[in-house]
């Protein structure tokens, strides 16, 4: 059963810590897919409505972010 230590400050500090590092990490990671790529993927999916590569860059996101949330989970 689920106590209250997760209201303690110590805890809930190390969540939010590793949450943003996890948020950063994953947007560092985003951003270096999207540089090398040899087109802009927001202006690709947004504006040309490249369903198929929309597809694939959230596959890659999830993907990153399961990456992120084991290594920060340990």
């Amino acid at each position: 059963m689920l106590g209250i230590e997760w209201l303690k400050p110590g805890v809930l500090i190390g969540s939010l810590v590793y949450a943003l590092m996890g948020v950063v990490i994953f947007w560092l990671c985003f951003v270096v897919v999207d540089k090398l790529t040899p087109y802009h993927l927001w202006d690709e999916i947004v504006e040309k409505k490249n369903v198929a590569l929309a597809i694939v860059v959230g596959s890659m996101c999830i993907a990153i972010g399961l990456i992120v949330s084991a290594a920060v989970h340990g």
